[in-house]
């Protein structure tokens, strides 16, 4: 399953994600998964507006969608940048995941956490919220920043496998956040790519190192 992240840059939130179907067709079809990609509510055509605590429901309730119609031998999740956080998140709590992927991924949303009303007005410029009058309670929609701790999740997560991958010029989550998740896991294979910057799904380098440890984790 392949999580994008938060909009960023040029591209809005109309138009999240709209690479990923075909990186998932390409993973699966290298490697032999069932794949599913979806986009989180505020993005892509899916309805609502963000929130971190509505996100992880998605994913929770996408995970939730394919154990209904595919027999499952075990979930590997992979996200980019805020998708990756998100996913070791829910990975943390959820048994059915055998391994995760994160691909520049955050350690934290402290940021976000700091100046949320700031961030607010952020996501509704790029459309990532629509509805007027939303969120109906700031601190609630706020609390969740404080409430997800991607690091203590991936130390929760251990020993199942996990992968961090991460750009040496990442212009918007500095290497160390990488770092962080790796180590407090204790057994993650980390990959700094050198020359590399934010969106390492279009690197193919990036995309090699994914593929060929997909086919390392896959369930016998």
């Amino acid at each position: 399953m392949l999580c994008h992240g938060f909009p960023i840059g040029p591209i809005d939130a109309r138009r999240s994600a709209g690479t990923f179907p075909e990186l998932v067709d390409r993973l699966t079809h290298e490697v032999g998964y069932a794949g599913l990609t979806f986009t989180f509510s505020g993005c892509g055509n899916s309805t609502g507006d963000f929130s971190l605590q509505g996100w992880m429901d998605d994913l929770r309730n996408a995970i939730d969608h394919l154990g209904r119609n595919v027999e499952l031998s075990g979930v590997v999740l992979i996200g980019a940048n805020t998708g990756g956080s998100i996913a070791i998140c829910a990975a943390a709590d959820d048994p059915r995941v055998i391994a995760a992927a994160l691909l520049s991924p955050r350690a934290d949303f402290d940021d976000w956490a700091e100046h949320p009303r700031r961030f607010l007005e952020h996501a509704r410029d790029i459309g990532a919220v629509r509805t007027p009058g939303y969120p109906a309670s700031m601190e609630d929609w706020s609390r969740a920043f404080r409430r997800f701790r991607p690091v203590v999740s991936a130390r929760r997560f251990a020993p199942r496998p996990l992968l961090v991958l991460h750009g040496e010029d990442d212009e918007s989550v500095p290497v160390s956040d990488a770092r962080q998740l790796a180590q407090a896991h204790g057994e993650a294979e980390l990959n700094v790519l050198a020359g590399a910057g934010h969106r390492l799904r279009h690197d193919p380098r990036a995309i090699a190192i994914l593929s060929g440890w997909l086919d390392r984790v896959r369930p016998d």
